[in-house]
């Protein structure tokens, strides 16, 4: 998918107009390439998911990347708003655009490919091209030794739980960032019934036969006790549920697919070899 660029923005792409200083940045995986270009002084404000390197939690932030108010984005007074794929919703957009706020929308995708293009486009939009080629190139070849490591251990059977709400599983099928991190970290995702996330039977989990449960790390109120997590009917009796085999990563750099991944992928694929 190529990036959606608004009418303005290709005008002043093709014009040679002067770089956008006053950048508005709505993703944590962009706002970590943005910083990875060496770019992060352009930037004005960032969205909540923005929470890496952590010095950015100073910019003011304009609310969640999905569920933006028009008025709080406005507000900072961007001359650049460059997005993730999926911001919104579609109403606030709308109003953006109208407003003649150039608008960036950058392809999501969870592979190798998908992360050259998501440097490539924010590079782009900054007026940085030389800068977004070199980046890509060095995380490209991180991330292919990575990965070339991750296929030397033994293949596990991983279930990626969104959340246990109410002891509801959400889980991970395909078509995800959490399919897309398993497989590039030596593991095969257990669910492959359906895309997206669902909620999970018992029945499914167990038929699943995880041997690992991969679960993003949280803290606080929102922390899920192993002890919870493998008292589940639907987990007890997996495989991971007899060896309480349990892998946490923080989320944006687990989900990402940004200039982490490289990390994410070491960190997984050696949390796999040693669980269970």
């Amino acid at each position: 998918m190529r990036p959606v660029l608004t009418l303005l923005m290709l005008f002043a792409f093709t014009s040679g107009a002067t770089a956008s200083e006053r950048v508005l940045s709505l993703g944590g995986s962009i706002t970590e390439i943005i910083y990875a270009l060496g770019e992060e002084d352009r930037l004005i404000a960032r969205d909540t998911t923005s929470s890496f390197p952590p010095e950015v939690e100073a910019l003011p932030d304009v609310g969640y990347l999905r569920a933006l108010s028009p008025e709080g984005v406005l507000s900072v007074a961007p001359d650049l708003v460059i997005a993730e794929e999926g911001a919104g919703p579609p109403e606030a957009i709308a109003v953006l655009e109208a407003a003649s706020v150039p608008f960036i929308s950058v392809p999501d995708g969870y592979d190798r490919a998908a992360i050259r293009m998501k440097i490539e486009t924010v590079a782009e939009a900054l007026g940085v091209p030389d800068k977004g080629a070199e980046l890509s190139d060095q995380i490209d070849a991180s991330l292919a030794d990575a990965i070339e490591k991750a296929e030397s251990g033994a293949e596990k059977r991983v279930l990626f739980i969104l959340s246990m709400q109410g002891g509801r599983i959400l889980a991970s099928g395909t078509n995800t960032a959490a399919d897309g991190i398993i497989r590039l970290s030596g593991g095969q995702n257990a669910v492959t019934q359906y895309e997206g996330y669902r909620p999970l039977t018992d029945e499914a989990a167990i038929e699943a036969q995880p041997d690992v449960i991969l679960m993003m790390d949280r803290g606080g109120t929102h922390a899920l006790e192993d002890s919870d997590l493998f008292s589940h009917p639907g987990l007890a009796v997996t495989p991971a549920g007899k060896t309480k085999s349990v892998v946490r990563v923080d989320g944006l750099l687990l989900l990402g697919f940004g200039p982490r991944t490289p990390e994410a992928v070491q960190r997984l694929s050696e949390a796999l070899d040693s669980a269970g």
